[in-house]
């Protein structure tokens, strides 16, 4: 079995930063792409950034340049850096990860992490 535990979230006024924390923790073999979605009240769940070993990171628009995706393959841990956050980044932010178990990868959902920014 995998977990993704979470761990980051908080209160901030807007223009402050937090680094939100995932690490996967039991039958890993190999962690594939590790991401970071968030769901804020009323809408859908979007991708923010992601990122796989030896490739180039993706960002979606809003965060271009505010947020940092980076990762610790020897901790199986994947780490998003929030610079100058905004009001409407007020989300539940989970972590998203593809691990490998051997010869079979299955996709994993971390519980989720509260950030909200105050104006």
């Amino acid at each position: 079995q995998v977990q993704l535990v979470e761990s980051g979230g908080g209160l901030v006024q807007a223009g402050g930063s937090l680094r939100l924390s995932c690490a996967a923790s039991g039958s890993v073999f190999r962690v594939n792409a590790m991401a970071w979605y968030r769901q804020a009240p009323g809408k859908q769940r979007e991708l923010v950034a992601s990122i796989i070993s030896g490739g180039s990171p993706y960002y979606t628009d809003p965060v271009k340049g505010r947020f940092t995706i980076s990762r610790d393959n020897a901790k199986n841990t994947v780490y998003l850096q929030m610079n100058s956050l905004k009001p409407e980044d007020t989300a539940v932010y989970y972590c998203n990860a593809d691990i490998a178990q051997s010869t079979l990868s299955y996709t994993y959902w971390g519980q989720g992490t509260q950030v909200t920014v105050s104006s």
